[in-house]
């Protein structure tokens, strides 16, 4: 065999189809986008699988100890793991919903037409499209027991508790002010999901539910509830993974809520146990995965 031939190139590119030349430049294509998912998230969710069975010593020319499942059987029986995930499960759920509700409530009002609607949409979007560390701050003075208006509200005017009480300091409240700011930040997401829905709903269903002699409630129950209940479905379920799965509001706004994404950040940089720190890590990461699970199943329906 001659030189010329060995170095001559396995494939041909002139034997080489259509099809197949637009296979080639197809995969050329995609792959920058896939070297990127493998190392910004594909490598990491692998390294800290690694993690969570190992022990890190905080000497960094010690080797890691494997340790197997000894993170997530401490994990199980932790009652401030467990608090955490109570906490977890809770904030997302009435901040979920309360956001929910009042995106929806937002639509149906919005629908309607009176003077000035458009301006009043556009400060509807204020909580959502301002900086995060703007409006937390901006709670933290509202709330404070000194000089904060909602405390004087609730204690001189009201007359719902004496004295002054730190709503984002005390372990009573502070839970419930951290559902109240992320329903209130969150809500124009919902309403601007809803409101689209909302309007293309067509008004021969309501003109003939009328004829009917349909109330508004049962409009509201047989014609608009069944139009949106996917559009719902949507906000419902992302809005549940993005709020399990929450850290800078809640630690802009109080260091007293402790869920599972601070718990894992206390654990690693508090704790300096990484092992464990991984291993909740983990555990958020299974049940953000059965909510996908969940939301494409349902939802998306594939």
């Amino acid at each position: 065999m001659s030189v010329t031939n060995s170095l001559r190139p396995l494939v041909d590119r002139d034997e080489l189809t259509l099809e197949q030349k637009e296979a080639l430049l197809g995969y050329a294509l995609i792959a920058p986008a896939l070297l990127l998912v493998v190392a910004v998230i594909l490598y990491p969710v692998a390294y800290n699988v690694y993690l969570s069975f190992t022990e890190i010593p905080l000497d960094p020319a010690e080797a890691p100890e494997w340790v197997g499942l000894q993170h997530y059987s401490t994990l199980l029986s932790s009652s401030q793991f467990w608090a955490a995930f109570k906490n977890t499960v809770v904030f997302t759920f009435f901040s979920d919903v309360l956001a929910t509700l009042g995106g929806l409530g937002a639509a149906l009002l919005f629908n309607k037409k009176f003077r000035g609607r458009r301006l009043a949409r556009g400060l509807m979007l204020l909580p959502y499209v301002a900086p995060l560390i703007a409006v937390a701050y901006i709670w933290q003075l509202l709330l404070d027991p000194l000089y904060g208006v909602v405390p004087w509200l609730f204690s001189d005017v009201l007359h719902l508790y004496g004295g002054n009480i730190d709503l984002l300091n005390s372990s009573k409240t502070a839970l419930g002010m951290v559902i109240a700011f992320d329903a209130w930040r969150y809500f124009p997401f919902a309403f601007l999901m809803l409101i689209a829905r909302v309007q293309s709903i067509p008004q021969d269903m309501y003109e003939a539910a009328k004829i009917d002699g349909a109330g508004k409630l049962a409009q509201f129950k047989d014609i608009t509830l069944p139009e949106l209940k996917y559009v719902l479905a949507t906000v419902f379920l992302l809005r549940w993974i993005w709020n399990f799965n929450k850290f800078a509001d809640i630690w802009l706004l109080t260091r007293k809520v402790n869920t599972l994404p601070l718990y894992a950040y206390q654990t690693a940089f508090s704790n300096y146990q990484m092992g464990q720190a991984a291993a909740i890590s983990m555990v958020l990461f299974l049940a953000l995965m059965g909510f996908v699970l969940v939301y494409v199943s349902t939802v998306l329906e594939w």
